[in-house]
C-alpha cells in the first residue's frame, strides 16, 4: 500500500527507514496549529496529529496510509513551543535546567475513513546548566526550530542527564507505539522482518 509521511521532520524520516519503512512519500501539511487555550498537552498533540494527517489525507485521497505526528515539550503542564527568539530561548533553557520536564508525541495513522490517534510521553530531566552553557548551545543554533528550545539527537543530549520512557518519543516519533498502531492496520513490521531474512 501507499504510505504517506504527513511531515517535514528529517528525524521522522529516519526514525521510520529505521523500523523497516523505506518506500514511502513525504508530503508536510499546513494544517492549523493552534490549540484551545489551556489545553492538556496530549489532547493537544493529538488534536495537532490528527489535523495535520485530516489535511495530508484530503490532499492524497482514500487509498494510501498516513502517518502524521506532532511533538510537545511541556514544564508543569505547560506547553513550551519553538523559541521565536534567541532570549526565548534563553528563558525555555533556563526554565528547563535542573528539572524534569514531559515531551509528548501525538501520532495519527489514516487509511479512508478509519482513524487511529494516541500519544506517547516521556520524561526528560536535565542537569543544571550554567547561564555560559544555555548561551553557548543557543549560539550554535540548534535551539530554534525545536520545541521547548533543544534537540535530543544532537547537542542537546549533552543536557539530558535522565530519561524515562521512550527515547525516540523525545526525537518525535515513538516507534514502539507506532509499531503496535501499525499492526492494526495490517502492517506487522516483525512479521515482515522475519520474512526479509534468509
Amino acid at each position: 500500500m501507499e504510505f504517506i509521511l504527513a511531515s517535514g521532520s528529517p528525524r521522522r524520516r529516519q526514525l521510520l527507514e529505521q523500523i523497516g519503512i523505506t518506500d514511502f512519500t513525504v508530503r508536510p501539511t499546513d494544517a492549523d496549529e493552534t490549540l484551545p487555550a489551556g489545553m492538556a498537552p496530549g489532547p493537544a498533540v493529538e488534536l495537532l496529529s490528527r489535523r495535520k494527517g485530516e489535511a495530508a489525507r484530503a490532499l492524497a485521497g482514500p487509498e494510501p496510509l498516513i502517518l502524521a505526528a506532532d511533538t510537545v515539550v511541556a514544564l508543569d503542564g505547560a506547553i513550551l513551543g519553538k523559541p521565536r527568539s534567541r532570549e526565548e530561548a534563553v528563558s525555555m533553557l533556563t526554565a528547563l535546567s535542573g528539572r524534569t520536564h514531559q515531551v509528548y508525541t501525538g501520532v495519527t495513522l489514516l487509511r479512508g475513513e478509519s482513524v487511529l490517534t494516541e500519544h506517547e510521553v516521556t520524561a526528560v530531566t536535565f542537569r543544571p546548566l550554567t547561564a555560559a552553557e544555555i548561551d553557548a548551545y543557543v549560539q550554535s543554533g540548534e535551539p530554534m526550530d525545536k520545541a521547548g528550545s533543544y534537540g535530543i539527537q544532537g547537542l542537546g543530549a549533552l543536557l539530558a542527564e535522565r530519561l524515562e520512557g521512550d527515547y525516540f518519543n523525545v526525537m518525535g516519533l515513538p516507534l514502539c507505539r507506532l509499531g503496535r498502531m501499525l499492526a492494526r492496520f495490517g502492517l506487522d513490521l516483525m512479521a515482515a522482518a522475519g520474512e526479509g531474512t534468509p
